[in-house]
């Protein structure tokens, strides 16, 4: 177990995370720091750790191939109509995200803290850390889509940090084979894997003990921790006791500040508090999509999202992204999405289901974003479990300080127009990624949930559940909004504006590795719009004939479908490499073609509320 985090050191990070060489004033709209809540008993204080010895290992060159490509995004949403009590919430809302950016990265890379606390240590190594800001870590993607590490840590591996280290696939797979019975708990989305040794034993233990409000909540653990062998199932809280215990305490500050201006969002803060430790976030979940928040916050806090996980897709990771709703935007969008129960009786495939059509959509400025969600993050639907969103429902946050960012768009122009024939261009427009986004967060609360057998899909497609659900999103966003203008729900400029947003959203600048599902699932895309005649490939561009627009979608939403339906992971996994062919002479020249029309390839995303400023 890592040593314990110090108040300095908690101070550091938020200075690491939000004020790269900005002086670490803070921004005008801050709130002031509020006063503590009761938490569980904190971990011990102690003087912080020195920083480990590291260094940089990319040559300056290397290091401004891809700086050079990456730009500079800068969120700085007015919060002065926020009410005192808010402001203080904002505070203790940023202090939580801090700890939870920590758990993320050492969740992504065992040295992923370590690295952090080096480069607080140095700041003289510029190059580095905003290589680490952009990536989320030691591990930076480069032009050519290789992940190569620029400090002297190791190489990143498929376990991450969430399973013991040289584990593969096969070798995991083998052993839950031999031992049925602990699948579910090793698999389990909120649950690391550490080896069995005496020394983690040891560690998880102490933790018990040092937390008791941690073991209240997690009845048999003890003696599950003293009798297992070969690995250990490890809730998050525990793993991550030195960040979650004190993010309890900043939830419940936060909602004792904010509790007379939105009781709401005040009694979802608290459930959430309880939720990370006890690694069950019903309650919390709950009362995030049914409540309706009277104030101008939101905040999705907590694991959600799988897609760091490339050995089995199950594992979640920490995220905190802070909100401020767009009231006038959210009025429009939540009318729109009284549609659904008409599009999901449309959709190509016969178990049909009754959805809630009083699902929750805002349409949000940033304030800022931490862990999974940091970056250029456009939208979200959650819960991601089932049995909850068929409870409860889902609530969908679009983040317009990015959908509408007109730097990114003007970005994603340049690469559309390089792509296709001239007659095309112009015709992608920023109001429809906006709505095509809508509609894909839309897309995964419709279609198939669960197995024919009654399974999670998670389970039953393992490490190509991520990409078969993005791919599904990405469809039923297209199919839907054939179906709302063939209700005369929407108009011809809007439909045009959608379906260039679905082509640029399928066109790639790298052949994409297996491991990444957003690009596998968008090269599949690309591929079967090329066999149905959807897009076609003359004189080095890509041409659309529109006429083939809805066959394509349609066709290729059926077999997303009926691979979700059936549950067979060998099915899924062989139609992925059926329709992952990449051409060099068709694929690489359209890659090649949006390269060199590119002016930055990644993001680094700067928060006005965290002190920092545009350079």
């Amino acid at each position: 177990m890592r040593s314990r985090v110090s108040p300095g050191l908690v101070a550091a990070l938020l200075l690491l995370t939000g004020s790269w060489g900005c002086g670490g004033e803070a921004a005008p709209n801050d709130p002031p720091t509020s006063s503590t809540s009761p938490a569980p008993t904190p971990e011990p204080t102690s003087e912080a750790t020195p920083a480990p010895t590291l260094a940089g290992t990319w040559t300056e060159a290397q290091s401004e191939a891809v700086l050079s490509r990456t730009m500079r995004v800068h969120v700085a949403p007015d919060l002065s109509h926020l009410t005192d009590g808010e402001r203080a919430a904002v505070r203790e809302l940023l202090a939580a995200g801090a700890l939870l950016d920590r758990a993320y990265l050492r969740q992504r890379h065992p040295a992923g803290a370590d690295a952090l606390d080096f480069l607080v240590a140095h700041p003289e190594l510029t190059r580095e850390r905003d290589l680490f800001r952009a990536m989320q870590g030691p591990i930076a993607t480069t032009l050519d889509n290789e992940r190569l590490a620029f400090l002297s840590v190791a190489a990143e591996t498929p376990a991450r940090a969430m399973y013991p280290e040289g584990t593969t696939r096969e070798s995991f797979e083998a052993f839950l084979v031999a031992h049925p019975e602990r699948r579910a708990e090793l698999l389990d989305d909120r649950t690391v894997v550490w080896a069995a040794t005496d020394e983690r034993r040891a560690d998880a233990l102490a933790i018990l003990t040092r937390h008791p409000v941690i073991e209240g909540l997690h009845p048999g653990l003890r003696e599950r921790l003293t009798q297992e062998e070969d690995f250990l199932g490890v809730p998050y809280s525990v793993a991550f006791a030195e960040e979650l215990v004190p993010v309890f305490g900043h939830l419940f500050a936060a909602a004792d500040a904010v509790e007379g201006d939105d009781p709401a969002f005040a009694r979802y803060l608290r459930l959430r508090a309880r939720d990370l430790l006890a690694d069950d976030y019903e309650g919390g979940d709950a009362a995030w999509v049914t409540s309706d928040f009277t104030g101008h916050l939101n905040a999705q806090i907590g694991a959600y999202e799988t897609y760091d996980d490339p050995l089995f897709g199950v594992k979640s990771f920490f995220a905190l992204s802070l909100l401020v709703r767009d009231r006038a935007r959210s009025a429009e969008l939540g009318t729109a999405v009284t549609a659904m129960q008409g599009v999901e009786d449309a959709l190509p495939y016969e178990a049909h289901r009754r959805v809630r059509t009083d699902t929750q959509v805002g349409v949000y400025e940033i304030v800022a974003d931490f862990g999974q969600a940091r970056g250029t993050n456009t939208a979200t639907i959650l819960p991601n479990e089932a049995y909850l969103s068929r409870q409860y429902g889902r609530t969908i946050l679009l983040r317009a300080t990015i959908l509408l960012s007109p730097e990114l768009f003007a970005e994603s122009e340049r690469a559309f127009d390089a792509a296709v024939a001239p007659a095309h261009h112009g015709e992608l427009r920023i109001e429809g990624n906006f709505h095509r986004t809508l509609w894909h967060e839309v897309g995964h609360y419709l279609g198939v949930d669960r197995t024919e057998d009654g399974r999670d899909l998670d389970v039953a497609l393992a490490d190509t559940a991520d990409l078969f659900e993005e791919m599904k999103a990405d469809l039923v966003s297209l199919f839907a909004t054939r179906f709302l203008h063939g209700e005369h729900l929407i108009d011809d400029a809007r439909l045009s504006a959608i379906e260039a947003a679905g082509i640029r959203r399928v066109l790639l600048k790298n052949q994409p590795r297996r491991e990444q599902p957003y690009q596998t699932m968008q090269l599949i895309q690309w591929n079967w719009f090329l066999d149905r005649g959807l897009l076609s490939f003359r004189d080095g561009a890509l041409v659309i004939d529109r006429s083939r627009y809805a066959e394509a979608v349609e066709s290729l939403l059926r077999e997303v479908l009926a691979i979700q339906r059936a549950g067979d992971r060998d099915r899924a996994d062989a139609f992925v490499t059926q329709w992952t062919t990449w051409r060099d002479d068709l694929h690489g020249v359209i890659a090649q073609r949006m390269r060199e029309s590119e002016r930055s390839r990644f993001a680094l995303v700067t928060y006005e509320a965290l002190g920092e400023t545009r350079d």
